[in-house]
C-alpha cells in the first residue's frame, strides 16, 4: 500500500527514445493508388543529413505525464523498459520533470524501445520497434485519473489485467488516447475501455477506424464516439480544429494561431489530449479545458520533439490573455 496521497494523474503506456534525423536529399511523391504522399530518396546511395537530435523518455504516455506534471499535477508513469543506457536516461529525465517512476519496470537483459524519426520539412515518418516485455499491472492505488495510451501489439493480455484493475477501482477516472495497436483492435476487443472512459481522444482518421465508419465530418464522429461509450469524446481534425461531445452538446474548438509556421509536428496530438485531461483533473469545466489544449499543441510544434514545447500553467494563461476574440468553444448542431 502507498504511504502517500493518491496521484492526481497516472499515465500508462510505452516509453521510447526518439532519434530525429533531419533529411536533406529527399522528396515527396504522391502514390496515385493510395492517394498519399510518400517520402522518397535514392536507393542504395549514401545520403547526407543535416542533424541528429536524440530525445529520451517520450511516447504518448510519457509525453502525457510530462505535460500533466508541468501543469502542476502530482504525476506518475506506468511503463516497461530495458536495463540499458537508454532506460537509465529515461529515469533521469522523468526525475527532472517531476514525474514519479515508482511504477516503471526495468527488465534485465532487455533493450529499451528506440525509434528513428525521419524528419523532412515540418513532417516526420517514424521507424518504430516495440520490444516485448512481460507486462504486469502494478498496484497504483486509486489515482484521480488514469491516462492510458499506446501499447505494443503483444499486450492484449495486459489490457485484460488493466481492465480487471479498473473494475476493482471504480472511483478512478479513465482517459483513453488509443495508440496504433489499440485503434486496430477497435470496439470489439477494447470495448470496455471506451465504455469505461470519462474521456476518449483521437483524430478524425483514428475515429473512423475505431468505429468502422466512413463519416467524413469530425463533428458527427465525435457524437458517434460518445455513443460508443465515453462520457466525453474529443475528435481532432488537424489545423481545422476539434470537436467535443459530452452527450448534451457538441462543441467546436478552433486551433490557437501559430506564431510562426510549425517547425516539427511530433507530439502535437499528445499535447492536445493530455492538456485537455489535465485541465479536467485541475477542476476545470469542459469549456475551459478545451481552450488550454490547442495552446500546448501549438507550442509543441515550434520545437524539436514532443516535450520541449510543453508549457507550464502560467504560460498557458499568458497565451489565453493574448488570444483573439474568436478563440473560444462554439456549440454546433450535428
Amino acid at each position: 500500500m502507498h504511504k502517500h496521497e493518491p496521484y492526481d494523474f497516472i499515465a500508462l503506456g510505452d516509453i521510447t527514445t526518439d532519434a530525429f534525423i533531419r533529411l536533406k536529399d529527399a522528396h515527396l511523391h504522391t502514390n496515385l493508388d493510395k492517394v498519399k504522399e510518400e517520402l522518397c530518396f535514392a536507393f542504395g546511395a549514401k545520403l547526407p543529413y543535416e542533424s541528429v537530435t536524440v530525445v529520451p523518455a517520450v511516447g504518448n504516455a510519457a509525453n502525457a505525464a510530462v505535460a500533466a506534471a508541468r501543469l502542476g499535477l502530482r504525476t506518475a508513469l506506468v511503463t516497461d523498459q530495458g536495463d540499458d543506457m537508454y532506460g537509465k536516461e529515461h529515469l533521469r529525465h522523468l526525475r527532472r520533470e517531476k514525474v514519479s517512476h515508482e511504477f516503471v519496470r526495468t527488465h534485465l537483459d532487455k533493450a529499451t524501445n528506440y525509434h528513428f524519426v525521419l524528419w523532412y520539412h515540418d513532417e516526420r515518418t517514424i521507424l518504430v520497434r516495440h520490444e516485448e516485455y512481460t507486462h504486469a499491472m502494478p498496484n497504483i492505488g486509486s489515482p484521480q485519473w488514469l491516462y492510458i495510451s499506446s501499447l505494443g501489439s503483444d499486450t492484449l493480455t495486459y489490457h485484460k489485467q488493466i481492465e480487471k484493475y479498473l473494475k476493482l477501482h471504480p472511483a478512478i477516472k479513465l482517459a483513453f488516447q488509443p495508440g496504433t495497436f489499440q485503434i486496430k483492435l477497435g470496439l470489439k476487443d477494447l470495448g470496455y475501455f471506451y465504455k469505461r472512459s470519462e474521456v476518449c481522444i483521437c483524430n478524425l482518421e483514428e475515429a473512423q477506424t475505431i468505429l468502422g465508419s466512413k463519416e467524413p465530418k469530425a463533428a458527427k464522429l465525435a457524437k458517434e464516439m460518445h455513443e460508443a461509450g465515453p462520457k466525453i469524446a474529443v475528435v481532432t481534425d488537424g489545423p481545422r480544429g476539434a470537436f467535443v461531445c459530452d452527450g448534451t452538446r457538441v462543441l467546436f474548438m478552433p486551433p490557437y494561431p501559430d506564431p510562426k509556421p510549425p517547425f516539427e509536428r511530433t507530439g502535437a496530438g499528445d499535447a492536445y489530449a493530455s492538456t485537455f485531461v489535465a485541465g479536467l483533473a485541475l477542476g476545470m469545466p469542459v469549456e475551459e479545458a478545451i481552450t488550454w489544449a490547442p495552446i500546448n499543441s501549438m507550442s509543441v510544434v515550434q520545437k524539436i520533439g514532443s516535450q520541449a514545447g510543453l508549457l507550464h500553467h502560467l504560460d498557458i494563461e499568458h497565451y489565453l490573455d493574448k488570444a483573439p476574440k474568436n478563440y473560444r468553444p462554439i456549440e454546433v448542431k450535428v
